[in-house]
């Protein structure tokens, strides 16, 4: 009996810690399989940092150079989303409301109509429509005045959006604004049309101040290379904007989709009121003006966005920009005071890190949304936070807000005929040079893990960065 106790011990001690839930086991050397991806895309260990813990452990799984603050791209959303559902509530909706300054007499407003945002970031065509159909149901139908547009509920940002990388007309680069509509975003969509060898060009929207300038030719030959360069030419007028294509385009190209930003955000939402109204049945007869509410104005309607649980999710899966650039705007004047700045929203999210013991050496948030090169975290904050989210009421919506491997958002492609497909809610981030990872993992034997991977190196691309983050992450599957 005390030789088989003594041997059932033996054995007891040669299982390795980390096997056991309550382990306090911490490796902070690279598993081999993760320095042999890393050697095999030519890339230093020291360009890598990583954090793994066990959600009900008290000390992490894996901890290498993980104090190191590296620029997170947009995993850094992660920090903007939770803390805007925890100080605002998964309810919290945005206000989009509409004054008169003068009486409707039968349909007619003999005076302006005033539209003051409170930065929705989801006022997308669809919502604009239902707001004008709102005024519509409201007895309105011809507006005398002029449309002015209050978007003093946040500050003018004053900055270039090229300042970034150059690209002022990608979707991207869009600036957030009080009165957005529809990210600031126009789809152009380039159709051949065989019967009269040319290219239709579909705005969708179609703001009445845009105007599209068709140079395109339609040729033959593959859709690549030298057969396929369009150029994009925008030009400011008085009455709007002009949009001019050129050069050549493939019919092999099928249908195809440029999305751009080519209006100011004032401009967007005038000319794209506008279409909508006259294509209601409406008149507007003044032009655009940009300025405050005036005081006697009347509030004649109220149209409330989609509820934050819902629309963190378009941030993370799809790692929206400007919703989270409007997010964090809306946070600094929602728990400081209006108007909304950067500034105010950064201060926010610092003092909800500081008031649950958060304080994270070299942390550098900038807009919130990872769109920066000055953008700065270490794995083992980010980490940190998770664990701290973990246990948060609002867990359920917060992860649900992430992509899901295999499924949906920007982990759609990743490990869909894999063991880790619909088991890893993770959050990406990808810039020159900067390769992210943050996220919530279930293990093959059930254990949820927080998973922090950052990577930052000159020349570092996506796909290297992907298949170092995959083979870490199979690692942490299987443990």
């Amino acid at each position: 009996m005390t030789i088989c106790f003594f041997f059932l011990s033996i054995s007891w001690l040669l299982i390795p810690p980390q096997s056991f839930a309550g382990s306090t086991y911490s490796r902070t050397s690279l598993p081999p399989v993760v320095s042999k991806a890393l050697a095999d895309q030519g890339l230093p260990a020291d360009s890598l940092s990583v954090f793994v813990q066990q959600v009900s452990n008290s000390r992490p799984l894996l901890s290498f150079g993980a104090s190191t603050p590296r620029n997170p791209a947009s995993t850094i959303k992660l920090l903007t989303t939770f803390v805007a559902l925890d100080e605002l509530g998964p309810a919290y909706t945005w206000k989009t409301e509409v004054y008169i300054s003068g009486q409707i007499h039968q349909g007619r407003l003999d005076g302006d109509l005033i539209v003051k945002g409170h930065g929705d970031p989801f006022l997308v065509t669809e919502y604009l429509w239902k707001l004008l159909r709102g005024l519509r149901d409201r007895g309105l139908h011809h507006i005398a005045g002029d449309l002015i547009v209050d978007n003093s509920y946040f500050e003018s940002q004053g900055k270039d959006a090229t300042v970034f990388d150059g690209q002022l007309y990608r979707t991207y680069n869009a600036m957030p604004d009080a009165l957005l509509v529809n990210f600031q975003t126009i789809h152009f969509n380039f159709i051949p049309q065989t019967e009269s060898n040319s290219v239709r060009i579909i705005a969708t929207p179609r703001p009445a101040n845009l105007q599209i300038k068709n140079g395109l030719r339609l040729t033959r030959g593959p859709c690549r290379g030298r057969k396929y360069r369009m150029g994009i030419r925008v030009s400011h007028l008085d009455s709007g904007v002009q949009v001019g294509f050129s050069g050549r385009y493939p019919i092999s190209c099928g249908s195809h989709i440029w999305n751009r930003v080519v209006l100011k955000p004032t401009d967007m939402f005038y000319g794209v009121f506008k279409t909508l109204w006259n294509d209601m049945g409406g008149a507007l007869d003044g032009r655009l003006r940009v300025g405050s509410r005036p005081e006697k104005a009347r509030l004649l309607y109220t149209h409330e966005s989609r509820p934050l649980a819902e629309l963190i999710r378009g941030m993370n899966k799809f790692s929206n920009n400007v919703m989270t650039r409007q997010l964090l705007l809306t946070l600094g004047a929602e728990q400081i005071d209006a108007p909304g700045t950067e500034p105010k929203g950064i201060q926010t999210i610092m003092n909800w890190l500081k008031a649950h013991d958060l304080v994270f050496s070299g942390l550098v948030i900038d807009n919130g949304a990872g769109l920066s090169r000055i953008s700065r975290i270490s794995a083992l904050s980010l980490g940190r936070f998770l664990l701290t989210t973990f246990a948060s009421p609002y867990m359920p919506e917060f992860v649900s807000s992430m992509p899901l491997a295999g499924m949906d958002g920007t982990m759609k492609s990743r490990f869909r005929d894999g063991s880790l497909a619909g088991r890893l809610h993770a959050k990406t981030g990808s810039l020159k040079d900067v390769s992210a990872l943050a996220g919530f993992l279930l293990s093959r034997r059930g254990r949820s893990y927080v998973v922090v991977i950052i990577q930052n190196h000159p020349d570092l691309n996506r796909l290297e960065g992907q298949a170092i983050q995959d083979t870490l992450l199979r690692w942490v599957f299987e443990q």
